[in-house]
This record gives structure tokens, C-alpha cells and sequence, in this order.
């Protein structure tokens, strides 16, 4: 069900027919449990005589969230409640003409007296930022084709399971051996995760979702075995994989969304864990990083949990891999590194000689064995099999769609 706003009639602004009609497109996306797209381009509501009960398209629009995807492009200027459109969809993109904001600079210059473009107000290069865009779109055409993409990944609703991605080759079981080399021994060297998802994924095909924001953990949409999957993996290239306020906002919102509609989450952890500091602490790291854990907590869909190198902390909490959290599976390279600090912080916190930081050291390094011992990790095992365990495990776990697919219901409360 597609609406699009019409800038060359009345700027596209929103008057009482046209809020009932797109009331009316939202409300039949969900009766028909198809997705609901909407193209924005407008001035949002228009002042109109008189005042009367009348229905508001955005509620219709919330009450399709987490039912059947939502997914919007903005291709001009957003404004107002026609903006609003944005932040409640799952996927949003914007061209290069595009621009969205509460009010435009003709409102901001009488009540505020302030002087601003449309684009430094919210042009791509303010929306990609603050996380309320996700996507930027080259133009039109673009922005077109990436919602059909991300479409492409999910089901057509909450009532049915994603489907598989048609022929193809390269789904099977095969090593992956380059593994070994993309990712360096050395815990302290960086390299692109983007270049491990490459590798595991059909084809090294993905769509990445907010690759602008919250750049420590990389989003993805991608095929594994034909079958549709979200990753969530930490990003080395930055801040050496710390997890930040805006990592962790966009991984929940990427884990509610596609659990929502049933995909298999895989995470790929590596990170020393959230990222301290003042200004992270400004920026709400703690209730960020608890809203990632209760999105991933409260996932029902199968999750797979593959540690490359090390994960600490609360970093390896919200990267789903603490212990009984109901994966399908969990697995980690030997040698990985696990605490709830790394050793030589740990030393310095408590003041440890010369040979209490060894030990220290020395429990580091052979964490991965120990806690496979106790079965914290299902099975250690070597790069080259890390796509073929990821693939047994998700062949496995679709034995759980053995009854009719349904939205899921979340109780708790976001953090």
C-alpha cells in the first residue's frame, strides 16, 4: 500500500480528506497484512476553518508497527505531522533534495528569530546524524530501490515468515578460511567487519541500515543459506568495537524490528565492551545499552552468537551472548578473550602486582576454554567453519516455525 504526498497540490500539505485518506491507506495495509510505504514530500498540516472529531493518520500508522513493515522516503521537505511519519517507520531513506523537520525556517524564524536553511535544519546531512533517517539515497531512483531491497527481506507481514530468497548459488555449506586473515590475532589491530559479513553471508550481498550513525556496531540485512537474516556486529574500525549511546539505540531498533518479522539474529561480537568516559556517560550509554539488552532479551526470534576475538562486560551481554538467553547457538574462535574488564584494566582498577596481573593475563587468554567447558559457548571452532556452523544452526532452528507465524508481544518496559 503505497501514499505519496503531492507537493504541487497545496505543497502537499495535509487538510481533513487528505488525513482521512491516509488514515485509510494505513488502515488497509494492516487489514490486508501488506507493508505500508509512504513517499514524503510536504508541508505538513494545513490551517483549515472550523474544528471537528476526525481520524489521524498516524494512528493508524502506529498500530501498524511491528504488524506489517513501514517504510518511508523523504524526497523533498518534511514537515510537521507529515514528518511524523519517519521516526514511527521501520526503514526510512532521503534523497539529496530531501529535508524533514518539526517546523520549516519560516516558522523557526517568527518564533525563534532564528535564520536557517532547510537543509541545516534537517537536510540528509543533519537526519543521517541524529539517527532519525536511516538510508541516504543517491536520488529518486535510488531511494526506490532500496525499499524494494529492504522489502525483499521480510515477510509481508508479522502473520507469515520470511520467505526464501530465490535459486542462487553459493548457499551451502562452504569454509571460510579468509576468516584467518581479515581478522588479525592480535586483539589490538583493527579491521572492517563489514569485509567478515562479506564472507559469511550468499554471495556477499547485504543491505546495511544506518551505516551514518551509531557506527560501532554495523546493521545488515543479508541472506545466509537463501534464508533471510539480521546481523548485529561490533565495528573495530571504531572506537575499537566500544558499544556508545548511538550503537546501541540503532542495534535495538534494528533487533526490534527484525524479530518483529521473524528474522534469525546473528551477532558477530568483538568489543571491549560499552564505551566509558564523561561524554558517554552524557549521552546515556547505560540506558542506551539497557534498551539493546531488552530488545535482544526479549527477541523471540532464533539467535546465533559468534565471538571473533573478545567481548567484555556488559559489551557481551547486550552482543547476546551471556548465558541462558535461549540461542540457538553460541560459539566463539579459541583464544577468544572474555572478563568483565580486560586483564590489565582489571590490574590497575585493584593495584595488582607483578604476579597477580600475570594470572590475570593468563585467565584472559584461556577464558574461551573454560567457559566452553561449562557451556558457555556450545562448541569453540575454527574461522574456516564459522559459516557452516552459523548455517547448521539456522537450518536447525527453523524447525520452530511449526506453528502459524503471529506478531510477538513485548511486556517490558524500554529503558
Amino acid at each position: 500500500m503505497v501514499g505519496a504526498e503531492d507537493f504541487t497540490t497545496a505543497a502537499g500539505s495535509i487538510g481533513p480528506a487528505s488525513n482521512a485518506k491516509r488514515h485509510r491507506l494505513a488502515e488497509l495495509a494492516l487489514a490486508d497484512r501488506i507493508p505500508l510505504v509512504m513517499l514524503l514530500e510536504g508541508a505538513g498540516h494545513r490551517p483549515v476553518d472550523g474544528g471537528y472529531r476526525a481520524p489521524t493518520d498516524t494512528l493508524a500508522q502506529v498500530r501498524c508497527s511491528g504488524k506489517v513493515p513501514i517504510v518511508a522516503a523523504v524526497m523533498g521537505p518534511s514537515a510537521g505531522h507529515g514528518a511524523l511519519v519517519a521516526p514511527i517507520a521501520d526503514f526510512t531513506v532521503m534523497t539529496p533534495h530531501g529535508a524533514i523537520f518539526t517546523a520549516g525556517p519560516p516558522v523557526v524564524r517568527e518564533s525563534l528569530g532564528e535564520e536557517v536553511s532547510k537543509e541545516e535544519l534537517g537536510g540528509p546531512s543533519v537526519a543521517l546524524a541524529s539517527g532519525l533517517i536511516h538510508n541516504a539515497a543517491s536520488d529518486d531512483e535510488d531511494a526506490l530501490d532500496q525499499i524494494r531491497r529492504y522489502l525483499s527481506y521480510l515477510p509481508s507481514s508479522a502473520w507469515s515468515y520470511p520467505p526464501a530468497a530465490p535459486g542462487g548459488e553459493d548457499r551451502g555449506r562452504r569454509a571460510t578460511a579468509e576468516l584467518g586473515l581479515v581478522i588479525p590475532r592480535d586483539g589490538r589491530r583493527s579491521y572492517d567487519i563489514r569485509e567478515v559479513i562479506r564472507i559469511l553471508v550468499d554471495g556477499g550481498e547485504t543491505l546495511e541500515v544506518q551505516a551514518r550513525f551509531g557506527s560501532a556496531i554495523v546493521c545488515a540485512l543479508a541472506h545466509i543459506g537463501g534464508q533471510s537474516v539480521a546481523v548485529i556486529a561490533n565495528q573495530p574500525m571504531v572506537m575499537a568495537g566500544s558499544i556508545d549511546a548511538a550503537a546501541a539505540d540503532k542495534a535495538a531498533h534494528f533487533i526490534a524490528v527484525a524479530d518483529s518479522f521473524h528474522l534469525p539474529l546473528v551477532f558477530l561480537s568483538d568489543n571491549p565492551g560499552m564505551l566509558p568516559g564523561s561524554r558517554s556517560e552524557k549521552e546515556g550509554v547505560l540506558r542506551s545499552g539497557a534498551r539493546m539488552f531488552a530488545a535482544e532479551a526479549l527477541a523471540t526470534s532464533p539467535k546465533v552468537n559468534l565471538t571473533l576475538r573478545k567481548a567484555f562486560g556488559f559489551g557481551s551481554m547486550v552482543m547476546s551472548m551471556i548465558s541462558f538467553d535461549g540461542q540457538a547457538g553460541t560459539f566463539a574462535f579459541p583464544g577468544t578473550t572474555l572478563g568483565a574488564m580486560g586483564a590489565s584494566a582489571m590490574s590497575r582498577a585493584i593495584g595488582a602486582d607483578q604476579g597477580a596481573a600475570e594470572a590475570l593475563r593468563r585467565g584472559e587468554l584461556e577464558a574461551s576454554y573454560r567457559s566452553a567447558q561449562r557451556l558457555g559457548f556450545d562448541e569453540l571452532i575454527d574461522p574456516s567453519e564459522a559459516r557452516n556452523a552459523i548455517l547448521a544452526t539456522i537450518e536447525r532452528s527453523l524447525s520452530r516455525r511449526q506453528a502459524a507465524a503471529e506478531p510477538v508481544l513485548r511486556s517490558a518496559v524500554t529503558p
